[in-house]
């Protein structure tokens, strides 16, 4: 972990937004949610759904039951009205009420409803 993470570049300007979420505080169903984001597992139309909405890259990263995700999209994303058509498309719904046994949220709420943004406080100004 202490040799950092690559990152892609888009050869376009972009933009980043950062949230969190809450694990259940439960080992076993924090290994079983690692493993449904494994590339292996991940279920394709899922990852379509992100790049049919503008999504060039999400990440997620994890430390005990909390979850950090950056999302990475062109600067004319519009957050609001890609992520109602994200709940539109394909098995999204039933990803997110799927993954919802595993997170503290009511199983009817969608990815933007259980996901909170993060305010960012401080980046190297110059």
């Amino acid at each position: 972990m202490t040799q950092g993470y690559p990152t892609r570049n888009f050869g376009q300007p972009t933009k980043r937004y950062c949230q969190t979420l809450d694990l259940k505080n439960d080992p076993e169903l924090i290994r079983t949610y690692q493993i449904y984001h494994s590339e292996s597992e991940m279920w394709p139309e899922i990852l379509e759904g992100f790049h049919t909405i503008g999504i060039l890259e999400m990440e997620l990263y994890q430390l005990k039951e909390r979850l950090f995700m950056i999302v990475e999209t062109p600067l004319d994303f519009d957050w609001d009205t890609a992520m109602e058509r994200l709940a539109t498309l394909p098995r999204q719904a039933e990803w997110e009420a799927f993954v919802s046994r595993f997170q503290k949220c009511s199983p009817e709420d969608t990815s933007n409803e259980k996901w909170k943004m993060m305010t960012r406080i401080f980046h190297i100004y110059k």
